[in-house]
Parts: C-alpha cells; sequence; structure tokens
C-alpha cells in the first residue's frame, strides 16, 4: 500500500492523505503501464466538528479501502475550535476535494466516479458537499473561488455518498442540542441569529441531490439519533431523490471498526457506487 500526503492550503490542517491500493507488475499490465484505480474515495471523519477529533478517525478506514483495490482520500480540514467553524470548515472540504484534481493527475486516477464516506459530521460534510451547486443561491462562502473552479474545470463532483450515521438534518440536531450545542458551535450562533448560515450548511436545504445517497445509521447508535438518517431520507424521497436508509446492528463507532460487519456493508455500498 502507498500512500503519500498533499497539503491544499497553508493550514496545518488543511490536508489529504492518499492510499493507493498495491498494483501489478508493470510487466503483466497492459503496454507496461500502471492500471487506472476507477474512481476515488473520499473518507470524512467525524467528531462533530471539534478539534480535538482529526483525521486519525479516518486512516484505517483508508487503509481497508485500499487493501480492497480502492484509492482512497482522507480528508483534514480545520474544525471548530483550530481555525475552522462557520465558514472555514466548508471551504476546506470543497477545497480538500477539489485537490483531488491534481492528484488525480500525478497517479493516473479516475474521477468518473468519486464517492465520499463520511461518518458522524463527516456524514454531514459529505451530503453537504454532494450539494454545493444547489446550494449556492443561498450565500455560499467562498463563492467567488467555487465559480472559478468550475470555470477552470478545478471543480470535483462528488457521485454518490455513503454516510455513517450522518449529521443530515442540521435543524434538527441544533433543537435536539446534540453533543451539548455543537451545532451552534460549528456556525458560530443559533440559528435565530444567525438563520442564512444555517440554513445553507443544513443537508436538508439542497435535497433533491441527483447523486446516490446511502445513509447508513446503527440501531444502537446513541449518539446520533436514527431519525437524523430518516428525515433526510424521507424529505429526499419525497422530491425524488434517490436516497436510502440501511440500518445496520452496532453503535455509533461500529461503523467505522473495519472489524465490524456494520462497516462492512459500508465498504460494499461505497463499492456498488464507484461500479455504477
Amino acid at each position: 500500500m502507498k500512500r503519500q500526503k498533499y497539503q491544499y492550503g497553508d493550514h496545518p490542517s488543511q490536508w489529504g492523505e492518499l492510499f493507493l491500493p498495491e498494483t501489478p507488475p508493470a510487466s503483466s499490465s497492459r503496454n507496461g503501464r500502471r492500471p487506472a484505480t476507477r474512481g476515488v474515495v473520499v473518507v470524512i471523519h467525524g467528531g462533530y466538528w471539534r478539534s480535538q477529533y482529526g483525521a486519525e478517525l479516518g486512516e484505517p478506514l483508508a487503509k481497508d479501502l485500499a487493501a480492497h483495490g480502492m484509492a482512497a482520500w482522507n480528508l483534514e480540514y480545520r474544525r471548530a475550535g483550530n481555525g475552522g467553524g462557520w465558514p472555514h470548515t466548508f471551504e476546506d472540504v470543497l477545497a480538500g476535494i477539489d485537490r483531488l484534481r491534481g492528484v488525480a493527475e500525478e497517479h493516473g486516477l479516475d474521477l468518473a466516479r468519486v464517492v465520499a464516506l463520511g461518518h458522524s459530521a463527516g456524514g454531514h460534510l459529505a451530503v453537504w458537499a454532494a450539494g454545493r451547486d444547489r446550494l449556492a443561491g443561498l450565500g455560499t462562502p467562498d463563492a467567488d473561488r467555487q465559480v472559478e473552479r468550475n470555470l477552470n474545470g478545478e471543480a470535483v463532483h462528488l457521485t454518490g455518498v455513503v454516510s455513517q450515521s450522518g449529521l443530515l438534518n442540521l435543524a434538527q440536531a441544533d433543537w435536539l442540542d446534540l453533543s451539548n450545542g455543537a451545532v451552534s458551535n460549528l456556525m458560530g450562533g443559533s440559528s435565530g441569529k444567525y438563520p442564512k448560515r444555517h440554513k445553507y450548511a443544513d443537508p436538508m436545504s439542497a435535497v433533491p441531490l441527483d447523486v446516490p445517497v446511502y445513509a447508513v445509521h446503527g440501531l444502537e447508535d446513541s449518539t446520533v439519533p436514527m431519525s437524523q438518517s430518516e428525515a433526510y431520507a424521507a424529505a429526499a424521497r419525497a422530491a425524488g431523490a434517490p436516497v436510502q436508509v440501511v440500518k445496520v446492528p452496532g453503535d455509533h463507532f461500529a461503523l467505522i471498526d473495519p472489524k465490524a460487519s456494520s462497516y462492512r456493508k459500508c465498504r460494499e455500498l461505497v463499492q456498488e457506487l464507484l461500479a455504477t
């Protein structure tokens, strides 16, 4: 397995690490060239957007994906408490995904399929990023730069998402005061004070997406309620979007345990989306 780290900005938390699967010897490849790896999986870690939780949470998943023949991009980003929160966390996620354009050229990766695998707060960011174009009219942070990326062909658009107990209904998460005010902490204040930014950050605002989303949720999850996945899926299906809730055994962290059946189901769904 090969791994290589890349910066996409000057801040210490603006980086991604690429994990590549083992490839057959050049002699067994057509024309002696390294075969292109089909698609890339963007791994986005959780931790309620707080700085004490980092990309080390996503590393075991990225390693496992690479061991199963997939290129994985373990994405770090600024979180609330280390320069992140509104709007920088959101800017970083888009910039970090777009950094794949240059990385893919260097390693001969195929970006026709780019699937995000996001856990908890990372599930929120993954589904949110898949709706980047639909959210443009709501006051996009870094809007001019996003337009420039699209015009220059630099933007990398997600073609599918596997959310692992994701926070997909931000307004509900805020109302429930999940993790002691984590949403307000991310957004720099309450929805009453900043309604526009809260709306922009909520994946519910981009329904329906035109890419498939699997909302996987642990049946014993006491950290993020099942209603987060169910509410999003219900709204998406009502609008005609291809969203499915997949209920699996285990708690919140079984979904990021490579030895757990719940995680293996997530991996299978990622493989399915890459093959579509």
